[in-house]
């Protein structure tokens, strides 16, 4: 009979500190293998492999694509690429991003709830915002374990909140019972494959992580054509409904979470304000120098004009700064609130 053999282990800000103290803990012979992604920058090679292997007893490595699954291995996900699994393999992807991660853990928690069902266990560790809730859902639809970091023991509680909230856990522990957790959770029996059927949706949201085309019109039938659209390519975005829990993903391929959705857009947003205030600011500097330059040639219409102009625009400007001050919306982190232009500020 199978057992709980596939462990798959999502973590973001603070996850190096928890993941350490996981596969310390880990026996050196386990009876299943484990998959792990860590939110990284891409372009940059990452150390998380060799930090693993140095904590714990089990060899770790950044996965290749294709490779053999193996028992008491760690197979780690390489920056800017998902890693998703296949049936006794594994498949490195430069697929769509899902809420802006590549690697994504709800890619990963998707793909094992996919390939191996009720003999998944699905780890939730500490991180920002809520990447792996819509993985555990996945996870538990088809019969799996979801352990999660007691949200008290995390560097960073919002994504093991974001998985309590998504699901009810089997386990809700501190990361340093987790290890021993696993080790016993991979010995035990899991249900039968055939109790836990695939549901559509997680067949088709699988294989577009894995690189097939995404259909508008399959989409359609599983969800509803929502009035946003995608941050990243400006399609489209789906709506769809899992555990009371909304989701979004375009014709392309890019998810997000409702909440990942909102931050995207409230950085759109400030970008547009502050450029809205650095534009105000220069079109009113721009009018002064058009006022010198038409007081040196007499043309005092286009002075009176130009002044009147200049004074609104400074004013514009500085209401709508503070507008924006006063709703606590900072600058974005490309665009930032530009200083005010001095009255008296003539061109030399």
């Amino acid at each position: 009979m199978a057992t709980h053999d596939v462990i798959v282990i999502g973590a973001s800000s603070g996850g190096i500190d928890a993941l350490r103290t996981v596969a310390h803990g880990l026996p050196p012979v386990l009876p299943a293998a484990v998959f792990v992604v860590l939110h990284v920058p891409p372009h940059r090679s990452s150390a998380l492999p060799r930090i693993l292997t140095r904590a714990g007893p089990l060899p770790a490595h950044e996965a290749v694509d294709g490779e053999s699954i193996a028992s008491s291995r760690i197979y780690v996900a390489r920056p800017d690429h998902h890693l998703l699994l296949g049936s006794g393999h594994v498949r490195v992807v430069k697929g769509p991003m899902e809420n802006r991660y590549s690697p994504s853990i709800d890619a990963l928690f998707r793909s094992a709830a996919h390939a191996y069902g009720p003999r998944t266990i699905a780890v939730v560790l500490t991180g920002l915002l809520d990447d792996g809730a819509g993985g555990v859902i996945a996870v538990k639809r088809r019969g799996g374990l979801v352990v999660v970091q007691d949200p008290r023991d995390a560097d960073y509680p919002d994504m093991p909140h974001a998985a309590l909230d998504a699901v009810s856990p089997d386990h809700l522990v501190p990361a340093i019972e987790i290890p021993g957790l696993l080790a016993r959770l991979a010995e035990t029996v899991a249900p039968p494959e055939s109790d836990f059927p695939v549901p559509i949706d997680l067949e088709v949201e699988d294989s577009i992580a894995q690189g097939a085309e995404s259909n508008p019109d399959v989409l359609d039938d599983l969800g509803l054509r929502s009035p946003f659209s995608c941050p990243d390519c400006g399609g489209v975005l789906w709506e769809l409904a899992e555990n009371g829990r909304v989701r979004y993903r375009c014709h392309v391929g890019h998810a997000f979470s409702e909440l990942r959705l909102f931050h995207l857009q409230e950085d759109t947003l400030q970008e547009s304000l502050w450029a809205a205030v650095k534009t105000l600011r220069e079109n009113a500097r721009l009018a002064r120098q058009i006022v010198a330059s038409a007081r040196h040639r007499g043309q005092s219409r286009t002075v009176a004009h130009f002044e009147k102009r200049a004074r609104e625009d400074e004013e514009h400007a500085s209401r709508l700064q503070r507008l924006v001050e006063a709703a606590g919306v900072d600058a974005g982190t490309n665009v930032r609130p530009p200083a005010a232009t001095p009255a008296n500020d003539e061109p030399r």
